[in-house]
């Protein structure tokens, strides 16, 4: 589930990132590169570490409405499900249609591939 957040990007004496719609979410380096990467993998943790707490995620605000005196601000975008912590797979037991099964087995489809795309486009819509 991609994420994106702005951010207020401070230079000076290296680089500091802050989101300012998350409190304490930020990353600082020597170089704006290695910023930029700490930013992304800070705004994961923070956010998998929310979902995986079941706290509510904060909506994430537009460029235009974060004021910021000598800075520049920017978006940053994350792969949520990149971050989460409980990533091993458990068996379930579905039910589904004689039909659909022989479509899919002809297709050659993975039921448990098709079945996790279809939950991730589901919460994605919530």
């Amino acid at each position: 589930m991609l994420s994106v957040y702005p951010a207020i990007v401070h230079e000076e004496d290296g680089v500091w990132i802050e989101f300012p719609d998350l409190e304490g979410c930020q990353s600082c380096a020597e170089t704006l590169e290695e910023a930029m990467k700490l930013a992304q993998e800070a705004l994961g943790l923070y956010l998998a570490s929310l979902a995986d707490r079941k706290l509510t995620i904060p909506p994430a605000s537009r460029l235009s409405e974060i004021s910021c005196s000598g800075a520049q601000t920017s978006y940053i975008a994350v792969d949520l499900n990149l971050y989460r912590k409980k990533t091993r797979a458990v068996k379930r037991m579905v039910s589904l249609p004689e039909w659909m099964a022989e479509e899919a087995d002809d297709r050659n489809w993975s039921l448990s591939k098709t079945l996790q795309a279809a939950i991730e486009a589901k919460l994605e819509m919530a």
